[in-house]
């Protein structure tokens, strides 16, 4: 599906985008500082072409501590040069300073009373270099930044949050159908998206109902997919082989399908991101609280102050519930999804209570420039937004949805 520009009117500027890694710059704004002491590790790293779990996983064995001892306050790119702060539970500072990890760098560490959870940030300040981007780049970009600020970017999730075959979110609709068969399906993967050979051999062998050339075919690193397909050879059923995933993946998938379902609402409401309809939950962006609109015309002055946005519902069991209008719509799609009545809290250990978050989010530190006839975008994000939301906006390249 073709998913409209907010600023369709202001030509893109095209451009290739992540040639390589350090194309793509992203540091965190921490929402707090490490203290200095405490029984957690806390170490800031600079990273390239690895992603937060790989990183994570590379330290767990070389440290030999469980994963749950790991804490992060967001996932960062695979194809990026990125800053982040990890906190480590039962790790020596020592230890850490010994370490020599390829694509990794150390550049301080501190200790800390508590773990560090995900969403322990402000937000994050990006850096990108756009290559081969249209000679008249610069002012394109400076007019969409304008835009952007004064209006706010269509808060999208966006591809990066549904996999490298795009099929997250149908993971995550098919656990809270609780169609387990078509789970397993989607996580060993459809064969025509697979580029790897090994992994499309396994696929292939795995929808011709071959489990034990699947498993033989699978690349090494795909270690919960070939443990999965061994509990089916040792009887398990496909509810227990699929639910024995490590819950953060699982968890990951329904993430994936709230995300799906939130960027439906952005796209329905693109030409209303800043006007308030009666019912409407709005966001309070300086608190990051949330409120029943009530009356809608006295509210919109803050609106399009941009002080407030209209919020769009990450379905879940304990969510706001929006009225009129915006509870329709939201109603609409949730009946096209098929959802059991109990699909939110159905799953132990999964449930998901929901949230509402804001349609739109405002750019900060915003700037351009020529480089070398490339194009560097500088930009700052509040926490759980996504600099794709932004450069979709300024490229408008046909290859974004």
């Amino acid at each position: 599906m073709k998913i409209p520009y907010l600023t369709a009117d202001l030509a893109g500027t095209g451009g290739l985008l992540k040639q390589q890694p350090e194309d793509f710059c992203v540091e965190e704004i921490p929402a707090y500082l490490p203290c200095g002491s405490g029984e957690h590790l806390y170490l800031l790293v600079e990273k390239e072409g690895l992603s937060t779990f790989a990183l994570i996983e590379q330290l767990s064995q070389v440290l030999r501590l469980p994963r749950d001892r790991f804490g992060y306050a967001g996932l960062k790119d695979t194809q990026a040069r990125s800053r982040q702060w990890l906190s480590i539970a039962g790790a020596r500072a020592e230890q850490l300073e010994a370490l020599t990890l390829p694509q990794v760098r150390l550049l301080q560490l501190s200790r800390h009373g508590n773990k560090l959870r995900l969403g322990h940030l402000r937000g994050n300040r990006f850096s990108i270099r756009l290559r081969q981007v249209e000679s008249d780049a610069l002012d394109r970009a400076q007019a969409i930044l304008q835009r952007l600020q004064q209006q706010g970017v269509p808060n999208r999730f966006g591809p990066q949050r549904y996999g490298v075959l795009g099929n997250n979110a149908a993971v995550g609709r098919a656990l809270l159908q609780q169609d387990f068969d078509r789970a397993l399906a989607e996580i060993i993967g459809p064969p025509a998206r697979i580029t790897n050979e090994r992994w499309r051999q396994a696929a292939e062998a795995f929808a011709a109902g071959d489990r034990t050339t699947a498993c033989a075919a699978l690349p090494a690193a795909m270690r919960d997919e070939r443990r999965l397909l061994q509990q089916l050879q040792q009887g398990r059923s496909p509810r227990q082989a699929v639910l024995g995933l490590p819950r953060k993946r699982l968890a990951l998938y329904l993430s994936a399908w709230q995300s799906a379902f939130f960027d439906r609402l952005v796209t329905e409401r693109l030409t209303s991101l800043g006007q308030l309809w009666p019912g409407d939950i709005a966001y309070i962006h300086a608190k990051g609280a949330c409120f029943r609109v009530s009356d809608a015309a006295a509210e919109q002055p803050r609106a399009s102050a941009g002080e407030i946005s209209p919020a769009g519902l990450l379905p879940g069991s304990r969510a706001l519930t929006s009225e009129g209008a915006m509870a329709h719509l939201e109603q609409q799609l949730l009946a096209a999804e098929q959802l059991p009545a109990d699909a939110f809290t159905a799953l132990k250990g999964l449930h998901l209570a929901g949230e509402r978050r804001p349609l739109r989010v405002f750019p900060a530190d915003c700037h351009c420039q020529a480089a070398d006839g490339d194009l560097m975008v500088r930009f700052s994000l509040p926490a759980g937004c996504f600099a794709t939301s932004v450069l979709r906006e300024i490229r408008k390249t046909a290859t974004e949805d």
